[in-house]
């Protein structure tokens, strides 16, 4: 197995602070708009998009939600183990707000999928947009494509796209692991 860097640290830095002035220059002042991570590690991106948004360009009241989607995806019967649902925190309303789901990688499209059935749950928002640091473009089984995109990546099915977050693994990079 190898494995080779796709971003590095300072890299990654890049990226999130290009993807946080797109979110500034499409919701403004975020008034009507949310940020939903999707669990588990679509929290990492969002907490890092919403401290720079915090910090640098002095927005507040934003508000942060974590959505778990376990039970919502259309495999979640497939696996032989005991499925572990991770938390869901949505503490205000979605009805009528603009809502930016984040997302770690964008592979197949089940996830995000599974995130517009969950986000039902919670009202009814009045327009949903994707975020993600990786799009693996030509891995998608469902028709799902994202409103912001950190890097593309053209891997093939064997291949996987890693992404380590220093809150978890200890560092910021992302990996492209070939068996």
């Amino acid at each position: 197995m190898s494995q080779k860097v796709l971003l590095t640290s300072k890299e990654i830095d890049i990226i999130l602070h290009r993807l946080a002035c797109q979110l500034v220059e499409n919701h403004t002042d975020f008034k009507d708009s949310v940020l939903i991570g999707i669990q588990p590690r679509g929290v990492y991106l969002a907490e890092r998009i919403l401290n720079i948004l915090q910090k640098e360009y002095k927005l507040k009241d934003l508000k942060l939600g974590h959505l778990d989607i376990t039970f919502y995806r259309d495999d979640f019967r497939r696996s032989d183990k005991p499925l572990e649902a991770n938390k869901t925190k949505i503490d205000f309303v979605v009805e009528d707000k603009r809502v930016i789901f984040i997302d770690d990688v964008l592979y197949t499209g089940r996830s995000t999928r599974a995130a517009l059935t969950a986000i039902q749950s919670f009202g009814r928002p009045k327009e949903i947009e994707l975020m993600s640091l990786i799009d693996r473009r030509f891995s998608r089984h469902l028709p799902i494509q994202p409103d912001y995109s950190g890097r593309q990546v053209d891997a093939i099915n064997e291949e996987k796209v890693a992404v380590n977050w220093k809150e978890n693994e200890g560092e910021d990079v992302v990996y492209l692991i070939s068996k």
